[in-house]
């Protein structure tokens, strides 16, 4: 038994469906579970149409008509006969969100956020089971609302575990044994049967859930890079492949930002001790990255940069040490305005952090924060982890930079830095 979790980038257009039921094919004989996002740039697009939607800020039906062309190319492309099922199924797709633009929005952005964007994980999966389907490959089209269930935290769900895996486990096997189901990531369903998502890039973590509750042999990620890199081939001209790493390390190199995997992926494979392989789409041969039990470290340094971070300095007003009855209400802050902390250092009277300039929801938490502190805000900064590192990699990276704070444990350091102009 395997699961499969193909990205937007590998079904960004007709060329790549094709490849990616080229894969599926070559599986056809297998217990195997395929985990779709959306296509391409969709979910930015319905984003779009949504922040439209709830802000009056322009026509949200004007800005959905690309996003219809867009799949309509694509369904042009891959199917001669207009009269296929499926392009009555995709319309419908957006009929629904056409339903919701009709009405004046009356319920939370969280809430008209799920219902609207997860549509493109929706769509994405009847498009390539169709394809498949026509190709030969004995495909089923599944709905993940039906097995994954959540709360009612809109935007970034948390999984009902003992729920979800007793329907997974129960109902999908049989399936399995006879056909290559086809789903979707990203998405689950509350008792209320509203959809809910598992935040941004949540389709990795939607595939470790049906691996976890399967009881996978393994879990395949197709990337357009060779597998996991030291470093983003945008920031670094050579970068080197990770054949191999451990759970261990991979969550670390995700919980510092590393986007090659989504950060709640790792846990439910390392408890399960379910192998996961990150693959090329483009060059489906090579081997890729294998994480899983070992001991052995990272053979090279990585490196994950994050640039656009906002450093807070706070202070208790009265300067009164920041101790657990001010931590617990800074933390409970950030928690409240759903801000990441990517650093964070404090002293006696002092707590400092980096965090991504996300925009409005950084200024509500600073307004809050100077009720009861006192603080010192830059912007425009770049955070540098090293995972793995030795003076010789600080000094790669600090070229025409200064230093703002750095903090080092045995494995990793974190620099936050400015641009020397």
């Amino acid at each position: 038994m395997q699961v499969f979790k193909f990205g937007g980038a590998s079904v960004k257009d007709a060329e790549s469906v094709k490849n990616v039921a080229a894969i599926i094919a070559d599986y056809k004989k297998d217990e195997l579970l395929v985990v779709v996002s959306a296509m391409g740039k969709t979910t930015d697009r319905l984003m779009e149409v949504t922040t439209r939607y709830i802000e009056q800020t322009g026509d949200a039906f004007e800005s959905l008509e690309p996003v219809k062309a867009f799949h309509q190319s694509i369904l042009n492309d891959l199917f001669d006969n207009t009269d296929h099922p499926i392009y009555n199924e995709v319309a419908n797709c957006f009929v629904e969100i056409e339903w919701i633009l009709e009405e004046e929005p009356q319920d939370s952005y969280d809430y008209l956020f799920d219902q609207i964007v997860s549509m493109g994980e929706i769509i994405s999966s009847k498009i390539l089971a169709a394809y498949a389907a026509d190709s030969g490959i004995p495909v089923r089209w599944v709905d993940a609302r039906d097995y994954i269930f959540t709360d009612n935290t809109y935007r970034e769900a948390n999984v009902d575990w003992a729920k979800t895996e007793e329907k997974i486990a129960r109902d999908l096997p049989p399936i399995l044994a006879n056909q290559i189901v086809v789903t979707q990531g990203f998405i689950g369903s509350t008792s209320e049967n509203f959809t809910t998502t598992l935040g941004r890039e949540g389709s990795d973590y939607s595939a470790a859930i049906f691996a976890s509750c399967l009881q996978a042999e393994n879990i395949t990620i197709w990337k357009d890079v060779p597998g996991v890199l030291n470093a983003d081939p945008k920031w670094f001209d050579r970068t080197e492949l990770i054949p191999e790493l451990s759970y261990t390390d991979a969550i670390e190199l995700t919980y510092y930002g590393a986007t090659v995997i989504h950060p709640k992926t790792i846990k439910p494979l390392q408890n399960k001790k379910i192998a996961l392989n990150v693959r090329s789409f483009i060059n489906p041969a090579a081997p890729g990255t294998l994480i899983r039990t070992t001991n052995n470290g990272l053979p090279v340094p990585s490196f994950i940069f994050k640039i656009n971070q906002v450093f807070i300095n706070i202070q208790p007003l009265d300067f009164s040490f920041i101790v657990e009855d001010n931590l617990s209400h800074i933390f409970n802050l950030f928690h409240t305005h759903r801000i990441k902390i990517n650093m964070m250092h404090n002293s006696a009277i002092s707590f400092c952090v980096s965090v991504d300039d996300t925009g409005k929801n950084v200024l509500a938490l600073v307004e809050d924060l100077q009720k009861r502190y006192k603080l010192s805000v830059e912007k425009g900064l770049e955070l540098i982890t090293i995972r793995y590192f030795n003076q010789e990699t600080i000094d790669r990276v600090l070229v025409n930079k200064e230093v703002i704070r750095e903090l080092k444990d045995s494995y990793t350091c974190q620099l936050l830095v400015k641009n020397v102009t």
